[in-house]
């Protein structure tokens, strides 16, 4: 054996490396950021949310195709908020993990539908949820020709409009962007009720709830309840204020629109799917006002693209390119709201200067609802009090589409960065103490040979760290919390290599054998239990990462990784310095070596024989 070539391929393996660290997997900055692992949140701080599936939005249980493709929409809205590595990842078969390192997020609208259609308004009326009379009709102001392009009042302390321009384009005034409930709910316009029930069953339970007569009541209503030409209506249909938003969800649409106690708190809270279908009339809340809308005449899928962009007026706003198709239904949907075709819109829903508004609703939210002024034959905007956080999120969310799977919130971690370094100390404490008593044992137990023990960690700890930077580069890997924890369990693996080679070593010694031949003979013989353990340890890692989800997957990750490292310096390096060593005098010195008794006195310690007298006479 050639020891001198095993140490030199060790060589070239930890050059080649650190010249990838350095040089390659997208590496930049300066020689200390390139030197820099990607850090979980748990130790840098950051954003940590858990979404569950539950159903598909036709109800039924969602595939592991439908959960890549809703991880993928979700990665894509996640990237559009311009943070450096965010990650999103699955776990098992229902559950999508964000988690984005940095500054503290609000992530609950990534898991929203995001379903966008653009509907009339048809009707109006109070949304308080109180016992009141409909709400009088908006007040019509003067205003120029539509050209003009005046702004219009579309609810209560909020200004809207959508005018066509020479570009063809026309703006729409959002209320602030929707947080929609992922909880997931039956629709009331007739999709499929995910969980054991359908819809007819839960409809069903809430008559009972409310009662037979409250329920007649309310289904007898033709336009919402005026109680002043009848005042019993008001103990009938109180019951109808104590339904949860889930309730209120699967109610038939008139019910919800006429019956005063169905207010926009209930209203609001419904899960993403309850008016996903776009050839029924659905009902929806803008600033306190419950708005009646028609069929949805144009689709989140009619869109081409969406973006946020400056104006000019300097303010951010999300501009539309409609598909050829859709825009052919834009500008129908534009036609029918500004000429009022067939009186479809009634009094109460007009804009100022008397016509139909059209309603922007993304999942259960009115975003906008401007008046239109024009027939709209080209792209549109969606303008209004929108940061540029805002109106990239929502440009996000209709420009990568809706997703296939309802999701619920199961849970929104925010670790702060000060949080995160603790964490970072106290995990690099751990195992900085754990490699000292591994070392300081070493040198009590084996002596000289503790200093291979400790070269050989010092190796293997730097071949991991420049692993851990690559990989962190090249394949997203994240050290956690979870992660330093497998690599101080690797520490034991590491020694348990080296306790099997040298008590071996001793055995061979004792049995007669020179250190010189000795060493070969107890690494042929320990090389398979070496082997069988750290096999046994990748095995373990192996499964406990393909079985398991969360951390624990980095857990398994850095055990394995930091397994098969030392299983390389054992065969690279502490085999050939063994054989390196037994050709010292030191390595035969019991004291120097902590072969201890193992090794035979040495010839110069042997008394001398007594010289015979008789020879000296002769």
């Amino acid at each position: 054996m050639r020891p001198g070539r095993q140490l030199a391929v060790l060589g070239i393996i930890f050059v080649v490396l650190y010249l990838l660290v350095f040089f390659a997997g997208g590496a930049s900055g300066g020689w200390k950021d390139r030197l820099e692992p990607r850090l979980g949140l748990d130790l840098v701080g950051g954003t940590r949310l858990t979404l569950e599936a539950t159903n598909t939005v036709d109800g039924r249980p969602p595939t592991a195709e439908n959960l890549e493709e809703a991880r993928q929409i979700i990665e894509n809205r996640v990237n559009a908020f311009g943070v450096a590595e965010a990650e999103v990842v699955t776990e098992g078969d229902r559950n999508i993990v964000i988690s984005l390192p940095g500054e503290n997020r609000d992530l609950s609208d990534v898991g929203s539908a995001a379903e966008l259609r653009f509907r009339k308004v048809l009707k109006a009326t109070d949304g308080s949820g109180t016992l009141a009379a409909p709400v009088p009709s908006p007040t019509a102001t003067p205003s120029g020709s539509p050209a003009a392009s005046p702004e219009v009042e579309a609810s209560p302390g909020a200004q809207a409009s959508a005018t066509p321009s020479a570009g063809g384009q026309g703006g729409m005034a959002p209320t602030p962007t929707p947080s929609a409930s992922a909880s997931p709910e039956p629709s009331p316009s007739g999709s499929v009720a995910p969980g054991p029930q359908t819809i007819e069953e839960q409809r069903k339970a809430v008559e009972e709830k409310v009662g037979a007569e409250a329920w007649q009541a309310a289904n007898g209503l033709q336009a919402p309840a005026d109680l002043t030409t009848d005042p019993s209506l008001a103990e009938k249909l109180a019951p109808f204020g104590t339904l949860s938003a889930r309730e209120v969800a699967v109610l038939p649409v008139p019910v919800q629109f006429n019956v005063p106690t169905v207010g926009c708190a209930q209203l609001d809270e419904r899960p993403p799917a309850s008016i996903k279908d776009e050839n029924q009339q659905a009902v929806a809340c803008e600033g306190g006002i419950k708005y009646l809308l028609d069929q949805a005449k144009v689709l989140g899928t009619d869109v081409g693209n969406a973006s946020a962009v400056l104006d000019q007026t300097s303010q951010w706003v999300v501009s539309l390119d409609f598909k050829s198709d859709g825009q052919r239904k834009w500008t129908e949907l534009t036609r029918e709201a500004f000429n009022n075709t067939g009186g479809a819109c009634e009094a109460s829903a007009l804009g100022q200067d008397g016509k139909c508004r059209v309603a922007v609703v993304l999942d259960n939210t009115i975003v906008s609802s401007p008046e239109i002024q024009g027939v709209l034959t080209g792209d549109s905007q969606i303008t209004g009090s929108f940061t540029q956080a805002a109106a990239s999120e929502l440009a996000g969310n209709l420009r990568y589409g809706a997703l296939p799977v309802t999701f619920e919130e199961q849970e929104q971690q925010n670790v702060t960065a000060t949080l995160g370094e603790s964490h970072l100390r106290a995990g690099l404490l751990a195992a900085g103490i754990g490699m000292l008593l591994v070392v300081i044992y070493s040198f009590f137990y084996y002596r000289l040979l503790g200093s291979v023990i400790f070269l050989s960690l010092v190796l293997s700890a730097l071949m991991l760290y420049g692993a851990l930077v690559f990989l962190g580069r090249q394949i997203g890997f994240t050290l956690t919390l979870a992660g330093i924890a497998g690599i101080i369990v690797s520490l034991g693996v590491a020694a348990d290599s080296f306790v099997i080679y040298f008590e071996r070593l001793k055995d061979e010694i004792r049995e007669g054998r020179s250190p010189r031949s000795a060493v070969p003979r107890a690494w042929v013989r320990a090389r398979r239990t070496i082997i069988s353990a750290n096999a046994i340890t990748i095995m373990s890692a192996v499964v406990l990462y393909v079985v398991s989800v969360g951390t624990v997957k980095g857990f398994a990750f850095a055990l394995g990784m930091a397994t098969v490292i030392d299983l390389l310096v054992v065969f690279l390096f502490r085999h050939p310095i063994m054989a390196m060593l037994a050709r010292t005098k030191a390595f035969l010195s019991p004291r120097v070596s902590g072969l201890g008794r193992a090794l035979p006195p040495r010839a110069e310690e042997q008394p001398a024989k007594p010289r015979n007298p008789r020879v000296k006479e002769a």
